[in-house]
């Protein structure tokens, strides 16, 4: 892949890690060491505590884990123990999150749109081999935004799902947070190729919308509203989301 200009590339998180994160982020790498070091290859936090910008006690922790293999189920059971009890164990995060891969999935080829671009531009390695270092920089293109995004029509269909049958307002929430903040990135599906740049956060997202969608202002501020901690259970939240997902799907087909 031939060198493209800076002024062309997605964002690479490069502003320096905020210290009230430092406590936690230590714990995490420490933790997972010890827990996994055996099976884990590297350790990587994206979203934005990656950025600089999270806010403490109400942004999340999002760190992507990659394996030396597929996990097992004990494993896997193994990495859920240690994601709450950090989330326990800590306050100034709204929530943990592990999204796990490895490494023969990452290195693969057909997941260079995905994965490969994932590492390179959206996270930055704590601990391990730093796999990012596999992949030239890459132009933004409705090809990436397809590879990490394509599976938001099941996503979110299973988000509804569930939501329809939930009864804890605390789940509900969590959910609704959760499908939203897919919501809102998967828009970026209806970038164009001649687009430049990649939206980050939720709002860079919402006004990438905007620009050429006014009319869903109202859509967008109902998800966005939805997205942020101290929300509380919507009514008809699950309709709302089925309908935006349809929109999108209408938009993409067209």
């Amino acid at each position: 892949m031939s060198t493209i200009p800076p002024a062309f590339l997605p964002p690479a998180p490069c502003a320096p890690l905020q210290t009230v994160f430092a406590p936690l982020l230590r714990d995490a790498c420490a933790s997972l060491a010890a827990q996994a070091g055996d099976f884990l290859d590297g350790i990587y936090v994206y979203g934005s505590v990656a950025r600089g910008d999270a806010t403490p006690g109400v942004s999340d922790l999002d760190l992507t884990l990659v394996l030396r293999l597929p996990p097992t189920p004990r494993q896997g059971n193994m990495l859920e123990a240690v994601r709450l009890a950090l989330q326990a164990r800590h306050d100034t995060v709204w929530k943990v999150d592990f999204d796990i891969g490895h490494r023969s999935q990452v290195l693969a080829p057909e997941n260079l749109y995905s994965w490969g671009y994932w590492l390179k531009h959206q996270c930055r390695c704590l601990w391990g081999d730093d796999l990012a270092s596999q992949f030239a920089p890459f132009a933004p293109s409705r090809a990436i935004a397809l590879a990490v995004n394509g599976d938001f029509a099941q996503v979110l269909a299973s988000y509804a799902q569930r939501l329809d049958a939930e009864r804890d307002p605390a789940v509900i929430v969590r959910l609704q947070r959760e499908a939203s903040r897919k919501l809102i990135r998967s828009c970026n599906l209806l970038r164009q190729d001649g687009d430049s740049g990649w939206p980050a956060s939720l709002d860079e997202h919402a006004a990438q919308l905007l620009r050429s969608h006014p009319a869903m202002q109202a859509q967008i501020a109902y998800f966005l509203a939805q997205a942020r901690p101290g929300a509380v259970p919507a009514s008809g939240f699950a309709a709302a989301l089925r309908a935006m997902t349809d929109w999108l799907a209408t938009q993409l087909a067209s």
